[in-house]
């Protein structure tokens, strides 16, 4: 049986891999509920309700801390990809070096876009989440969960749209990447809504054996 340690453990690893995951896809696009949006988003939108989550049940301290985890294996990543670009190529490689460099050079930039949206995004959501949370004493998760995460996802969507994707390509324009940060934040809202049953689902799962919610 799973104890306190393990599910908190289990959520870090989502967490962290969301992060990953949407730094190094980030740049191919996708239609979600009729919007052209990066796939990057969809593995994303999972790490703000696991912050909502631990942030409710264990505070802002753990919140934070996962928060942390997150940024340090955006940083590793980034290192990863940066030093894997500049090594010697060799002719037995599966995919060719041109291929190789334009796909990953790009997910170079993103993850540091990345970086830069996650670290203000995140943090700012840990302290609304809580924020909300002080201001209805402990209740309604709905209104805290959706009003920190929207908040906080579009300081993320502006943040990592035109840090990481203005002239990243020759069609992506100023006008361009502003309406693809707003139609990335319309979903991303839709996203928040969704994911509202699973924050009361998950607070339920990691408290369980816990005789009071971490303030």
């Amino acid at each position: 049986m799973l104890d306190q340690e393990d599910r908190k453990s289990i959520l870090l690893g989502i967490f962290v891999t969301s992060i990953v995951t949407a730094n190094l896809l980030g740049s191919k696009f996708t239609e979600f509920f009729g919007l052209k949006v990066s796939v990057g988003i969809l593995a994303y939108a999972v790490t703000f309700p696991v912050t909502d989550i631990v942030t409710d049940v264990y505070g802002k301290r753990e919140g934070k801390r996962f928060v942390t985890a997150g940024l340090a294996a955006s940083v590793f990543t980034f290192i990863l990809l940066a030093a894997f670009i500049s090594l010697p190529w060799s002719p037995v490689s599966r995919v060719d070096q041109e291929t190789y460099y334009r796909v990953f050079s790009a997910s170079l930039r993103i993850v540091a876009a990345s970086l830069l949206a996650y670290a203000v995004s995140q943090y700012h959501d840990v302290w609304a989440f809580h924020f909300w949370k002080r201001l209805t004493k402990g209740r309604h998760l709905w209104l805290r969960n959706n009003a920190s995460t929207m908040a906080s996802q579009f300081i993320d969507t502006m943040v990592f749209n035109f840090a990481g994707l203005l002239h990243l390509t020759p069609k992506l324009t100023f006008p361009v990447v502003l309406q693809i940060a707003l139609l990335s934040y319309a979903a991303k809202v839709i996203l928040a809504a969704l994911d509202t049953p699973f924050v009361y689902l998950g607070v339920a799962w990691l408290s369980q054996g816990l005789k009071t919610s971490a303030a």
